[in-house]
């Protein structure tokens, strides 16, 4: 099973940048799994962003980006996405894609986990 998350770069500050997350493996299906992002900053250490529900009917933001950002997923492609607008240099960190068969914002109640990919918000 592995997880490929994509998408980072750099963009000014108030710019938008989007993020895919594509699962790979023989018998994994996204449809099976909880999924979500999290994101880690220099120094820091990782946060929930946002999370999307099996068939992708409810989603949940951190405060932080709530109104900024969309999470959504098409099972069909075994695929998710992080569609980040308005971005602030405070969004800079590596962002990480995960799935778990249960319901939480807790990155320990994730069993896979993607690479991260870079996002760096300039000033």
């Amino acid at each position: 099973v592995q997880l490929q998350a994509s998408g980072g770069g750099l963009v000014q500050a108030g710019g938008s940048l989007g993020l895919s997350c594509a699962a790979s493996g023989r018998t994994f299906r996204t449809r099976n799994y909880n999924m979500a992002w999290f994101r880690q900053a220099p120094g820091k250490e990782r946060e929930f962003v946002a999370r999307v529900t099996l068939s992708g009917a409810s989603t949940n933001y951190a405060d932080s980006v709530k109104g900024r950002f969309t999470i959504s997923r098409d099972n069909a492609k075994n695929t998710m996405w992080l569609q980040m607008s308005s971005l602030k240099p405070e969004d800079t960190a590596v962002y990480y894609c995960a799935a778990t068969t249960v319901y939480s914002t807790a990155s320990d109640a994730y069993d896979y986990w993607g690479q991260g990919t870079l996002v760096t918000v300039s000033s």
